[in-house]
């Protein structure tokens, strides 16, 4: 099995609701996001998906998040855009993009700061959990 991750930034607001702290006021964040794809078999080249694929992929949903205030994206409309959310729909979104290659989601991290993030697994079919 081959893994490949690659890391990118962006900055956004948000406002989690119901959680009755701090974090119920408008507010906002640096993230880090880390996407790991895995497969095990390579193309004639010897890759997994090149690395320059995958980072446009990742920089058109990353594009999509990147100053904005996240509550009024649709996907969160329902929802918190929380860090676990987030992560869930980045790879959600990527699942699409990914449909014709090697690679599967494997992971994705979520960083809100420094020293807090969230990490979706699909399971073994690219489902979530």
């Amino acid at each position: 099995m081959f893994e490949l991750t690659v890391t990118t930034h962006f900055a956004a607001a948000h406002q989690l609701k119901m959680v009755a702290h701090k974090c119920e006021n408008l507010h906002g964040h640096n993230w880090k996001v880390e996407v790991c794809v895995a497969g095990s078999e390579l193309d004639h080249a010897g890759l997994l998906i090149d690395f320059g694929e995958l980072k446009r992929h990742v920089a058109t949903v990353i594009d999509g998040l990147d100053h904005r205030f996240l509550n009024e994206l649709e996907y969160f409309k329902n929802g918190n855009p929380s860090s676990e959310h987030i992560a869930v729909y980045i790879a959600d979104q990527l699942t699409g993009m990914l449909k014709e290659t090697r690679a599967k989601i494997s992971r994705v991290k979520v960083w809100e700061s420094e020293n807090s993030c969230a990490t979706y697994i699909p399971d073994a079919q690219g489902q979530p959990l």
